[in-house]
């Protein structure tokens, strides 16, 4: 089965590139372009993709709402923000609003393959040290009390830290020694004890609750 997605810009030249781009890869297809905002909540709601490219900046209704309003609904699709600049402001935002992650314009086509397959599969599209910086940023600005949530295990916890740096379960396996599907049973079970969508949701989880402190070293 083929991964279908939905392309959303308001600007037609990137609209049809990143669409012919995408439809030239065997396993993916591109179901739906839309113009801005509302278009996109319509055509989710119609077409129902696996994956929706999702610009931050549109006229009628930005993709940070249009993320907000599609997301809501039940079995919806993992949204990957376009942005042009890896600081953009809407990037926290955009994660805090359901968003499995994001992907800069100017991305190479493997790289933008390579974000639908991810995202599809139900990791998140994270780059640590650029998604790690925005929400440290964000934190930073918002004293919190460190917690440790009571749900988890202290084992399970510890996975969440490591989630919330950005490592993949390869990486977190290797620091914690342990089996890769092991790391990927405890991220399965942080995400339903916590009820988060994805990755992408746990590192803002990780972050607002203080498990993880803002600061050069964790």
């Amino acid at each position: 089965m083929a991964i279908t997605v939905l392309v959303v810009d308001d600007q037609e030249m990137v609209r049809a590139g990143f669409s012919a781009l995408l439809d030239a890869q065997p396993d993916i297809q591109v179901v739906g372009q839309a113009g801005d905002g509302e278009q996109a909540v319509a055509l989710a709601a119609q077409l129902k993709p696996d994956v929706i490219l999702m610009d931050v900046r549109m006229p009628v209704l930005d993709g940070l709402s249009a993320t907000k309003r599609i997301v809501a609904g039940t079995e919806s699709p993992r949204v990957v923000m376009l942005t042009t600049f890896d600081l953009d402001d809407y990037v926290y935002s955009a994660l805090r609003a359901g968003a499995s992650g994001f992907l800069l314009k100017h991305s190479t086509p493997d790289e933008l393959a390579a974000a639908v397959r991810v995202v599809a599969a139900g990791d998140a599209l994270l780059a640590p040290s650029v998604t790690r910086r925005l929400v440290e940023d964000f934190t930073r600005a918002q004293p919190v009390v460190p917690v440790t949530p009571t749900r988890l295990t202290p084992r399970e916890t510890d996975v969440l830290r490591l989630v919330a740096r950005g490592l993949s379960n390869r990486e977190i396996a290797a620091d914690l020694v342990l089996a890769e599907q092991t790391v990927k049973s405890h991220v399965s079970n942080i995400l339903t004890k916590l009820d988060l969508r994805d990755r992408a949701q746990a590192v803002v989880y990780a972050y607002e609750s203080g498990v993880v402190v803002p600061g050069p070293r964790h």
